[in-house]
This record gives structure tokens, sequence and C-alpha cells, in this order.
């Protein structure tokens, strides 16, 4: 495997150990697609650092997990923030 991709895998693993982050936002940290950062961290990772490898996997299980509860609050926030918009216009 090429150096650079083994530092890049290490790299998003070690933020989404230390930010207990999402894919999405270790994608958007450094810059690559979520595609990338999925296949770095649950297949190139394992070969890597077996270890990190089981760390990060239980984050990443845990944000699946969480996944629909973050939805949902964001479309409560969505809808409150539009309610107070119209009040405002209206106002």
């Amino acid at each position: 495997m090429r150096e650079y991709i083994e530092e890049r895998t290490l790299e998003a693993a070690n933020y989404i150990v230390d930010n207990n982050a999402t894919v999405r936002q270790t994608a958007k940290r450094f810059g690559i697609s979520k595609s990338t950062v999925h296949k770095d961290v649950s297949e190139r990772l394992q070969d890597i650092d077996h270890a990190l490898f089981h760390e990060v996997r239980k984050i990443l299980e845990e944000n699946m997990a969480e996944r629909h509860i973050r939805g949902g609050l964001a479309t409560k926030r969505k809808y409150a923030e539009k309610k107070e918009s119209n009040a405002a216009a209206h106002a």
C-alpha cells in the first residue's frame, strides 16, 4: 500500500477516535469523500493497525445506532427555525 494512503488512513482513524467523529465529519475535515474515509477505516485500517481498527469500529457502530436520533433532532431544529423566521416576518 502506498505510504500516503497509510498515513491518510491513520490520520482519519485517529481523528475519529480523538473526536468521536462521524465518517461525514472526518471526510469534511480532511477534504476527502465519505466513501474514501469509509474504505480507509473499515478495510485498510484492519491491515495497518488492528487495535485501532477495533476502536474506530466501535465508535462508528455507536454513530450508526444514533444517527436516526440526530436526523430527527435536525429536522425538529429546521422546522423550529422556519417557524421563528415566519413569525418574525409577520410581526
